[in-house]
């Protein structure tokens, strides 16, 4: 036995009270083995007894540890509690008064930005409104002034006539000779009226209708709002065997290598990594978003169902022909490419998801950034027919979102 202090052997019992006894020596449990945790008697103590070599201690020793643990418990209680009613008291009606003043003050931020936004958002739709009207007006007034001047033509063109027919009809040989020359004048004055022509000032020009504002913003409620979003699936019939299509039909991963496993046929892309999508749009309002952030080299867009798919020329590349649309990015450049023109795009990073917003009643193809709210690219055109999301990818993979 290892007793942590000086007293009495084992077999005395230090300060022994009557109480429970050690049930299998029937001795009081006077002391406390450090080994076991439990009391004992100080025939378990001694040698030969179960607790030989053990550390032994009296067990008011122990006890008076514990009480004195206890006392310091009570003492750390008492401050926490404490500690807890002055947060109650003062910390937590502070906290209650400035979450009230904050939320107040947030409050108005909201109401004063959007107040703005509503004043901005009027300002613009007046603005816009008024040029549109000062175009129609335009337009209108062209018209008329067309009108009138066709109209003084005709009725000029009809007097050289009925001239001309009277000469031909009334005057024998010798007065027609006699009015060559006038004659050469109302012929020189009716050839001097030239047929109408086209001209882009009878037109209304749909640019006045256009705002950069009006876009942005028009965009960012389009897509944040979700409204219109596809479920757009890519076609495997069209997949290029450079392509790896997943199972869920929104990844593709390029491939160096040709897969030998593709069946060719009619729809498949042989030569360019591209793939399309397996709907088309003709009408309405259409958004999609793609995951390209672990890209470096892609296309995304639009094409026609004409798009060739066979051989390496620039037909069936995309951008490079007049049937497709595509927003593209090479390492750190950008580009808006269609039909071999390619408009350079200065981003000042790289996009991680794209958005695709294609309204066919406005004739517009837009490409949005989510993260930033920013209208990358916008195109408009007259679009030829039914058009299929496009997609292309030589660098890892391009997932589109659902």
């Amino acid at each position: 036995m290892s007793a942590e202090s000086a007293g009495p052997g084992p077999g005395s019992e230090p300060g022994s009270e009557p109480g429970l006894l050690c049930p299998e020596h029937g001795q009081p449990l006077s002391w406390f083995c450090c080994s076991e945790r439990r009391p004992v008697c100080a025939a378990c103590a001694e040698p030969g007894g179960r607790c030989q070599g053990h550390r032994i201690r009296r067990a008011e020793e122990r006890a008076e540890e514990l009480r004195n643990k206890i006392v310091d418990q009570c003492e750390r209680l008492q401050l926490q509690s404490a500690s807890i009613n002055k947060y109650v008291a003062h910390v937590l009606p502070g906290k209650n008064q400035r979450a009230v003043s904050t939320a107040s003050a947030a409050r108005e931020v909201v109401i004063q930005r959007l107040g703005l936004v509503r004043s901005l958002c009027e300002t613009e739709e007046q603005r816009l409104l008024e040029r549109v009207h000062g175009e129609e007006e335009r337009a209108h007034q062209s018209i008329l002034t067309q009108q009138v001047h066709w109209a003084e033509a005709l009725q000029k063109l009809d007097t050289i006539r009925t001239s001309l027919v009277d000469m031909l009809t009334s005057m024998d040989d010798l007065q027609l000779i006699q009015r060559e020359q006038e004659i050469f004048e109302r012929t020189e004055e009716a050839e001097g009226i030239l047929d109408p022509q086209e001209s882009q000032k009878l037109n209304f020009n749909e640019k006045c209708a256009r705002s950069l504002l009006l876009t942005q913003l028009w965009a960012t409620a389009v897509f944040g709002s979700l409204s219109g979003t596809e479920d757009v699936h890519i076609d495997e019939r069209t997949v290029s065997p450079f392509l790896q299509l997943s199972d869920d039909q929104r990844t593709l991963t390029f491939n160096a290598k040709k897969s030998k496993a593709c069946v060719d046929g009619p729809e498949r892309f042989d030569h360019w990594p591209n793939a399309l999508s397996t709907t088309s749009f003709q009408a309405g309002l259409h958004t999609w978003m793609v995951n390209v952030q672990n890209s470096c080299a892609y296309k995304v867009g639009v094409a026609l169902g004409q798009l060739p798919r066979k051989g390496s020329g620039s037909d069936s590349r995309l951008g490079h022909n007049a049937f497709s649309w595509v927003f593209s990015r090479y390492d750190q450049e950008f580009c808006f490419s269609h039909d071999g023109q390619h408009e350079p795009l200065g981003l000042l990073r790289c996009p991680a998801q794209l958005g695709v917003l294609l309204d066919l009643q406005a004739q517009e193809l837009l490409f949005y950034e989510p993260a930033s709210g920013t209208v990358l690219h916008s195109h408009h055109t007259s679009f030829p027919g039914p058009l299929f999301p496009v997609f292309a990818v030589a660098d890892q993979t391009i997932s589109i979102i659902h």
